[in-house]
């Protein structure tokens, strides 16, 4: 079993930058795939990044390339998602979970946090 908390959520202006943070409970956290989504209102939830076990390998939806960053500490517990030059079409709450397998460039989350909010104006 794996519990998820996110942090960082915020209101901020285009073209700044936010870095949310999860950190993870128990001590498999490094054997497990992690990935951040999100879910804009009246849309699906869509995958944002993705990272391997290691942190070696790591995956982007095309919207958020160049732009977002994702990266773990496994000494931590911890992944983050450091975002810049946000766009008001970044406005979403955002989740991360924890899976065994990335398909694709989507992580087939297992676990999940229950979110933060990312505002972005205009």
């Amino acid at each position: 079993q794996v519990q998820l908390i996110e942090f960082g959520g915020g209101l901020v202006q285009a073209g700044a930058s936010l870095r949310l943070s999860c950190a993870a409970s128990g001590r498999t956290f490094s054997s497990y795939a992690m990935g951040w989504f999100r879910q804009a209102p009246g849309k699906e939830r869509e995958s944002v990044a993705a990272i391997n076990w290691s942190g070696g390998t790591t995956y982007y939806t095309d919207s958020v390339k160049g732009r977002f960053t994702i990266s773990r500490d496994n000494a931590k517990n911890t992944v983050y998602l450091q975002m810049n030059s946000l766009k008001p079409e970044d406005t979403a709450v955002y989740y991360c979970a924890a899976g065994s397998v990335i398909y694709g460039s989507e992580l087939r989350g297992d676990y999940w946090g229950q979110g933060t909010q990312v505002t972005v104006s205009s």
